[in-house]
This record gives structure tokens, sequence and C-alpha cells, in this order.
């Protein structure tokens, strides 16, 4: 009797210890298994990161490359498209290119804008400016519908903008030293994309 409750408890035992390896095994390759996981993660992520980082800097390299085409002035670059479009034509054109519509935002950006377009394009151009006010007549608004603060309109001679619900859209105008003027959408000017730098 002795000797078959020792046979059932060294079985007993033997069952347990092998269960206790069993579950220690299954345990090490699940945490094998999850470190495996976490480290293929972490690889993932690490990839994506890099090919964020690849993008930006082929973004930045494209971005210099216009720089080096047109002008720069701080915090943005300048590049001039002599092919006479409408307005949305030469807007869709600057958005395709990562840019858009220029848009000067204070007296000496739109002095260094006038420069670069009578150097570029010429003594007689007129461009297409980034601003419109096709939604609400004699409300002007850049290319993300906020208001204009900086305007250039020639007040002197022509009193404008004056060409009421006909003439939607604006231009620069190297003739009258960079004086803005409204014009028809539809109407065929040069046109300058501007790309923000940092």
């Amino acid at each position: 009797m002795m000797a078959v409750r020792g046979l059932w408890l060294m079985f007993y035992i033997i069952l347990l210890a092998h269960y206790t390896l069993q579950q220690s095994t299954t345990k090490k390759r699940s945490g094998k298994k999850d470190a495996n996981n976490a480290a293929i993660e972490e690889l993932k992520k690490q990839i994506n990161d890099i090919v964020q980082e690849l993008n930006l800097l082929k973004e930045q390299q494209a971005l210099q490359t216009v720089c080096l085409r047109g002008t720069k002035i701080l915090g943005k670059c300048f590049l001039s498209d002599p092919v006479k479009k409408n307005f949305h034509a030469a807007s869709d054109d600057c958005i395709a290119k990562g840019g858009s519509l220029s848009t000067p935002v204070t007296g000496d950006e739109n002095d260094q804008l006038y420069s670069y377009v009578r150097q570029s394009i010429g003594p007689e151009a007129q461009i297409w400016l980034g601003i419109n006010d096709i939604v609400t007549d004699g409300q002007w608004v850049d290319q993300s519908s906020s208001n204009v603060r900086f305007k250039n309109w020639e007040t002197e001679i022509t009193l404008q903008p004056d060409g009421g619900r006909s003439q939607n859209c604006a231009v620069l105008s190297i003739t009258a030293n960079g004086k803005w003027f409204d014009e028809n959408c539809k109407a065929e000017k040069a046109s300058v994309c501007e790309f923000n730098i940092i």
C-alpha cells in the first residue's frame, strides 16, 4: 500500500514537473514571440520615420531647386511663369508645383516681387496675384480664404479696384510700379508661384 502511494506520489510529482516545464517552455516561446512582435513593430516604426524624413528631404531639395531657378526673399521664394493663363489655370499650376500664386503681405515683399517680375518676365508684365473677391464683391481674400490685410491698389489715377462683379481677380502691374488692379479672372496673364521656405 505504501509502495502504491509512493508510486502515485512519484507519478504526481513527475506529472507536476512535466506540466511546470511545459508551461515554462510555452511562456518562453510566448515571451520570445511577444519580444519578436515588439521588435518588428519597432522596426516598422523606424522605417516609417525614415520614409517621412526622406520625403521631407526630397521636398526640401525640390524647393531648393525651385528657389535656385527663381529668387528668395525672407521666408519665401518666387518662381515666375511667363506663359499667360487665366487666373484659375495659373493658380492650379502653382498648387501642382507645391506652392500658390504670389500674395505679398508687406510693402517690402511687394517691391521685391515687382523687381523680380520686371527682371524675369519683362517691363510690361502683369501677373496674377493670389487674391480675389469672387465670393463677396469687394471682400478681397487670399487663397486660404483669409481677408487680405496688405493692399497695394492703384488708387491715384484709376481708383482700383473698380471692376465690380466683372473683375474679381487681381494683378500686379510692372508698368504701374507694382500697383494692383482688379481684372477679369478669364483674362490671360503671366504668374509667379510662391513657396514658403523655412
